[in-house]
């Protein structure tokens, strides 16, 4: 089952995501990254639950890195679990992304 929340942290806004983020939940994490962008000055996607990150989940990523730059507000993606790690580097998007281990804080 997947998941995605978001709680904030501080300053931050931490979406969780988990399990499969493919097209039938890539518009759900979209919509969910996107609304962080509004609720705080920092946003961080935590993708250690994630097992597996088709391309649509990819772009809902990139769109929110995209938005976020265009605001000036840092976005990074935290504990990134290997799965999505290997996609990121097959997609040289692991140069694009400012990536973190541990706390988003």
């Amino acid at each position: 089952m997947s998941q995605c929340d978001t709680r904030i942290d501080g300053d931050c806004a931490v979406v969780v995501l988990g399990g499969e983020v493919d097209l039938s939940w890539s518009a759900q994490v979209r919509r969910e990254v996107l609304g962080a962008l509004e609720r705080a000055p920092r946003v961080a996607v935590d993708l250690a639950q994630v097992s597996y990150i088709d391309s649509s989940g990819i772009a809902a990523l990139v769109e929110g890195f995209q938005n976020a730059r265009g605001r000036g507000q840092p976005f990074e993606l935290v504990n990134v679990s290997a799965p999505v790690l290997a996609v990121l580097k097959l997609a040289r998007l692991d140069r694009v992304f400012t990536i973190r281990t541990g706390a988003a804080d």
